[in-house]
């Protein structure tokens, strides 16, 4: 069964993207400012298409305002949105889960629970914690724990160390789980992020179940600073800024030629 994937773009070309992507993904933060991109959203929805709204903590650095964010739900009526959580703490990002069913429990949309934590352990607990109420679990790709438990593969730059060791300590942390009877096959899970693309054929090649959804704007900012991926591997770095951050950029015909091959070779990548 195939991941499906979503990527950030700039509202020029959101169009051209969602031709080429399983369901569409959405930073809430940027819809007051933007209403070309939030009515792209609405016209998604109309569309059957699927929509994922996040919460923009890695954006923001933390979550949105949980009452202006249930707001934007109630109006966009999303398909599903990240429930706000708090980075790397996993204590309060099960405390502010439970504070979201408590008051916004009756709000349209799957609730998405994002796995925080320092430790493995915590990471587990809030793991365990987030399969027994959330619609869907998701994992980000840059905990500092995975600088810890990854694996540095080649000698590649000195700049591209931790971008691996974010690769490989998400893969570590799924493995675990697994090998711990932890791993929940029947539960949708979705992968926050990317670090580098190559992550994403070690799932396919090992064959673990339950990997839903991936969202990531790596092929997209790839192609804004004309960095084609290379077929089954992506980039051997991680394209520097925020997508957020050039969301009213202008998109010219050679970049967005490379943003449609780099979307190509990233699916086959996930799901060959």
């Amino acid at each position: 069964m195939n991941i499906a994937i979503a990527h950030e773009a700039p509202i020029q070309i959101l169009q051209d993207v969602a031709n080429r992507t399983s369901y569409c993904y959405a930073l809430v933060h940027l819809f007051e400012h933007h209403p070309r991109y939030y009515n792209h959203f609405k016209l998604m929805l109309a569309q059957n298409r699927e929509v994922l709204l996040d919460n923009s903590i890695f954006e923001l650095k933390k979550a949105f305002d949980a009452d202006k964010f249930a707001k934007a739900i109630d109006d966009l009526k999303p398909t599903m949105y990240i429930v706000p959580d708090v980075l790397e703490s996993d204590s309060e990002t099960i405390d502010s889960y439970c504070k979201w069913q408590d008051n916004f429990n009756n709000i349209p949309g799957l609730k998405i629970g994002a796995v925080q934590g320092k430790t493995y352990q915590e990471l587990a607990d809030c793991y365990k914690f987030m399969c027994d109420n959330a619609d869907i679990v998701a994992l980000s790709f840059d905990l500092s724990w995975y600088q810890q438990v990854g694996t540095y593969i080649t000698r590649w730059q000195i700049d591209t160390r931790k971008l691996q060791l974010q690769c490989t300590g998400r893969q570590h942390l799924i493995t675990r789980l697994i090998d711990d009877g932890i791993w929940r096959e029947d539960k949708p899970h979705h992968l926050l992020g990317a670090s580098l693309a190559q992550e994403f054929s070690f799932y396919r090649r090992n064959n673990i179940n339950g990997i839903k959804s991936i969202d990531t704007s790596n092929p997209i900012m790839a192609g804004l600073q004309y960095c084609r991926y290379f077929n089954g591997i992506g980039l051997f770095d991680k394209p520097q800024g925020l997508l957020a951050d050039n969301i009213d950029c202008a998109v010219n015909q050679d970049q967005l030629e490379i943003i449609i091959d780099n979307i190509h070779i990233f699916d086959n990548i996930v799901n060959g």
